[in-house]
C-alpha cells in the first residue's frame, strides 16, 4: 500500500510550507514580543536565554530517562544493580543545578535592577489611575490630565456593525509621550486593583488604591503601541485598552502647548 508514504510525504510539504510562509512567521504570536525599549528587549532576550536552558535541560534529562527505559529493561535480560550511595555523585548533581540557577540569577537580578530604575534621569513624570473602566493621565508639573476611554461603538460590541482592525483596543485619546525620553509612570487606582499593561514596552504594573507603584520607559521608535487593563477589575474589564502614541519631541511639544492652552487636537 502506498497511501501512508503519500500521505507522509504532503504532510511534510504543508509542514515546510508553513514554517517557511513569511506570513506565517508575521502571524506568530505564542512568544513574547521584542518591543520597541532597550528594557523589552532585555526581557525578550532573558526569557529565551532561560527557555532555551530548560530545553537543554529537558532533553538531556528526557534523553537519559528513555535511553534506560530502552536499553535496560527486564525484558532484555538486564538485572537490577545493586549500589550504595556516592558522594561524588551527590556532590555533581548538587552543584550542577546550582551553577544554572546562578546563571540564570545573574542577569535576571540585571534585569530586575534596570527595570525599577525609575528615578535615575527621569525627564518626564506621568501618573497613571485606574477606574472602573477607563484611565486618567496626569502630567506632573504640566498641568496636563488627559482622560481615556474606549471608543469602539456599541454597535460593534453587540454584533450590529462590522468589527475594526483595532476592535476593543482603541480609545479617544491616546497617551501623547515623546521618544528619545525617559518617561516615569506612576501608577495607582481610584477604586479597585486594575493593571497596565503595554507588551511592546514591556510594561505591567498593578494599579492598586492608595499604593502608587512604578515604571518607566524611554521609546525609541514613534508610532501606537497598544495594551489593555490585565486584572481582572469588573464586569467592564475588558473594555479599557491602552494606546501610546510615540512621537518627536517636537510634536509632543506641540501637543503639550496646546493641551495647555485648551486646544481640542483631532
Amino acid at each position: 500500500m502506498t497511501f501512508f508514504p503519500r500521505a507522509r510525504n504532503v504532510l511534510i510539504v504543508l509542514l515546510g510550507s508553513c514554517l517557511l510562509s513569511q506570513a506565517a512567521k508575521a502571524d506568530y504570536t505564542y512568544n513574547m514580543t521584542a518591543g520597541v525599549t532597550a528594557i523589552s528587549r532585555g526581557i525578550h532576550s532573558l526569557h529565551m536565554t532561560i527557555f532555551w536552558i530548560c530545553v537543554v535541560v529537558g532533553v538531556i534529562v528526557f534523553s537519559v530517562m528513555f535511553y534506560a527505559i530502552l536499553y535496560h529493561r527486564k525484558s532484555r535480560g538486564v538485572e537490577v544493580a545493586h549500589f550504595h550511595e556516592s558522594t561524588l555523585v551527590e556532590i555533581i548533581w548538587t552543584l550542577i543545578p546550582f551553577a544554572i540557577l546562578i546563571g540564570m540569577a545573574i542577569p535576571a537580578t540585571r534585569m530586575l535592577i534596570k527595570m525599577n530604575d525609575t528615578k535615575t534621569d527621569s525627564e518626564i513624570t506621568i501618573k497613571i489611575t485606574g477606574y472602573q473602566w477607563y484611565w486618567n493621565y496626569e502630567y506632573l508639573g504640566e498641568g496636563v490630565q488627559v482622560t481615556s476611554r474606549l471608543s469602539t461603538s456599541q454597535d460593534q460590541i453587540r454584533n450590529r456593525d462590522v468589527k475594526s482592525p483595532y476592535y476593543l483596543l482603541e480609545v479617544d485619546k491616546h497617551l501623547v509621550v515623546p521618544i528619545g525620553k525617559k518617561i516615569r509612570f506612576l501608577t495607582t487606582a481610584n477604586d479597585v486593583i486594575h493593571s497596565w499593561w503595554v507588551p511592546a514596552l514591556g510594561i505591567k504594573k498593578d494599579a492598586i488604591p492608595g499604593f502608587i507603584n512604578e515604571a518607566w520607559t524611554r521609546i525609541e521608535t514613534p508610532g501606537l503601541y497598544r495594551g489593555q487593563c490585565a486584572e481582572l477589575c469588573g464586569v467592564n474589564h475588558g473594555y479599557m485598552p491602552i494606546v501610546v502614541e510615540a512621537t518627536t519631541k517636537e510634536s509632543y511639544e506641540n501637543w503639550l502647548s496646546e493641551q495647555k492652552s485648551g486646544i481640542k487636537t483631532p
